[in-house]
Protein backbone atom coordinates (compact mmCIF):
# COMPACT_ATOMS: atom_id res chain seq x y z
CA UNK A 1 0.00 0.00 0.00
CA UNK A 2 1.23 3.37 -0.70
CA UNK A 3 0.04 5.28 2.26
CA UNK A 4 -0.09 8.97 1.81
CA UNK A 5 -0.23 9.63 5.52
CA UNK A 6 2.38 6.82 6.83
CA UNK A 7 2.55 6.08 10.30
CA UNK A 8 5.11 8.27 12.81
CA UNK A 9 4.47 11.38 9.76
CA UNK A 10 2.81 14.00 10.55
CA UNK A 11 1.31 15.10 6.78
CA UNK A 12 -1.85 16.37 5.24
CA UNK A 13 -4.08 15.49 1.90
CA UNK A 14 -6.48 17.66 0.47
CA UNK A 15 -9.55 15.09 0.47
CA UNK A 16 -11.97 17.16 -1.37
CA UNK A 17 -9.94 17.80 -4.17
CA UNK A 18 -7.72 14.76 -3.79
CA UNK A 19 -7.68 12.43 -6.80
CA UNK A 20 -9.84 9.29 -6.49
CA UNK A 21 -9.33 6.94 -10.04
CA UNK A 22 -12.92 5.33 -10.50
CA UNK A 23 -13.24 1.95 -12.06
CA UNK A 24 -16.74 0.60 -13.09
CA UNK A 25 -18.36 -1.37 -9.95
CA UNK A 26 -18.00 -5.39 -10.34
CA UNK A 27 -21.23 -6.49 -12.05
CA UNK A 28 -22.72 -8.59 -9.12
CA UNK A 29 -22.50 -5.67 -6.94
CA UNK A 30 -24.35 -3.40 -9.36
CA UNK A 31 -27.80 -2.99 -8.33
CA UNK A 32 -28.86 -0.23 -10.79
CA UNK A 33 -26.92 2.63 -13.66
CA UNK A 34 -23.47 2.26 -14.41
CA UNK A 35 -21.84 2.98 -10.73
CA UNK A 36 -18.07 3.79 -11.17
CA UNK A 37 -16.09 3.87 -7.49
CA UNK A 38 -12.87 4.42 -6.17
CA UNK A 39 -10.51 4.48 -2.88
CA UNK A 40 -7.66 6.22 -2.10
CA UNK A 41 -5.97 4.42 0.26
CA UNK A 42 -4.89 7.09 3.49
CA UNK A 43 -2.45 4.63 5.96
CA UNK A 44 -3.49 3.29 9.40
CA UNK A 45 -4.77 4.37 12.57
CA UNK A 46 -4.23 2.32 15.46
CA UNK A 47 -5.37 -0.60 13.71
CA UNK A 48 -8.24 1.06 11.46
CA UNK A 49 -7.50 1.46 7.35
CA UNK A 50 -8.24 5.00 6.68
CA UNK A 51 -9.15 6.03 3.37
CA UNK A 52 -11.24 8.33 0.71
CA UNK A 53 -13.83 6.40 -1.19
CA UNK A 54 -16.03 7.55 -3.95
CA UNK A 55 -19.36 6.28 -5.71
CA UNK A 56 -20.74 7.58 -8.80
CA UNK A 57 -24.16 7.39 -10.59
CA UNK A 58 -26.04 4.11 -9.55
CA UNK A 59 -26.49 1.96 -6.83
CA UNK A 60 -24.79 -0.79 -5.45
CA UNK A 61 -25.40 -3.11 -2.93
CA UNK A 62 -22.66 -4.08 -0.29
CA UNK A 63 -21.67 -5.83 2.98
CA UNK A 64 -20.10 -3.71 5.43
CA UNK A 65 -16.82 -4.26 7.63
CA UNK A 66 -16.96 -2.12 11.19
CA UNK A 67 -16.80 1.79 9.81
CA UNK A 68 -16.72 5.35 10.50
CA UNK A 69 -16.72 7.80 7.87
CA UNK A 70 -17.70 11.35 7.65
CA UNK A 71 -19.63 12.71 4.23
CA UNK A 72 -17.12 15.46 2.59
CA UNK A 73 -19.04 15.58 -0.53
CA UNK A 74 -22.09 14.93 -2.33
CA UNK A 75 -25.08 12.41 -0.84
CA UNK A 76 -26.16 8.98 -0.97
CA UNK A 77 -29.68 7.48 -0.15
CA UNK A 78 -28.49 4.58 2.13
CA UNK A 79 -30.96 1.37 2.50
CA UNK A 80 -29.82 -0.90 5.48
CA UNK A 81 -31.02 -3.95 4.12
CA UNK A 82 -31.28 -6.31 7.98
CA UNK A 83 -33.09 -3.45 9.58
CA UNK A 84 -35.43 -2.47 6.73
CA UNK A 85 -34.80 1.18 7.10
CA UNK A 86 -33.44 4.16 4.71
CA UNK A 87 -30.45 6.51 6.33
CA UNK A 88 -29.80 9.73 3.56
CA UNK A 89 -26.01 11.27 4.37
CA UNK A 90 -24.89 14.39 2.81
CA UNK A 91 -21.71 16.34 3.48
CA UNK A 92 -20.81 16.80 7.14
CA UNK A 93 -22.69 13.61 8.20
CA UNK A 94 -20.82 11.08 10.39
CA UNK A 95 -22.50 7.65 10.04
CA UNK A 96 -20.91 4.33 11.94
CA UNK A 97 -21.59 0.42 9.74
CA UNK A 98 -21.13 -2.62 11.83
CA UNK A 99 -19.59 -5.42 10.18
CA UNK A 100 -21.97 -7.97 8.43
CA UNK A 101 -24.63 -4.92 7.62
CA UNK A 102 -26.09 -5.59 4.43
CA UNK A 103 -26.30 -2.41 2.55
CA UNK A 104 -27.98 -0.78 -0.74
CA UNK A 105 -26.47 2.62 -1.86
CA UNK A 106 -27.83 4.74 -3.90
CA UNK A 107 -26.09 8.05 -5.55
CA UNK A 108 -28.03 9.96 -7.69
CA UNK A 109 -24.63 12.07 -8.71
CA UNK A 110 -21.69 11.05 -6.25
CA UNK A 111 -20.56 10.43 -2.76
CA UNK A 112 -17.17 11.07 -1.19
CA UNK A 113 -16.00 10.13 2.52
CA UNK A 114 -13.12 9.62 4.51
CA UNK A 115 -13.55 6.80 6.36
CA UNK A 116 -11.66 4.39 9.07
CA UNK A 117 -12.76 0.85 8.79
CA UNK A 118 -11.39 -1.99 11.21
CA UNK A 119 -7.65 -3.61 9.52
CA UNK A 120 -7.95 -7.18 8.81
Amino acid sequence: MNELLPEGANGVVHARGAIVELAPVPFDEVDSGSPRQGVLELGALGGCEAGIWELRDGAVRDTEVDELFVVISGGATIELLDEGRVVEVKAGDVMRLTAGTRTRWIVADHIRKVYLAAGD
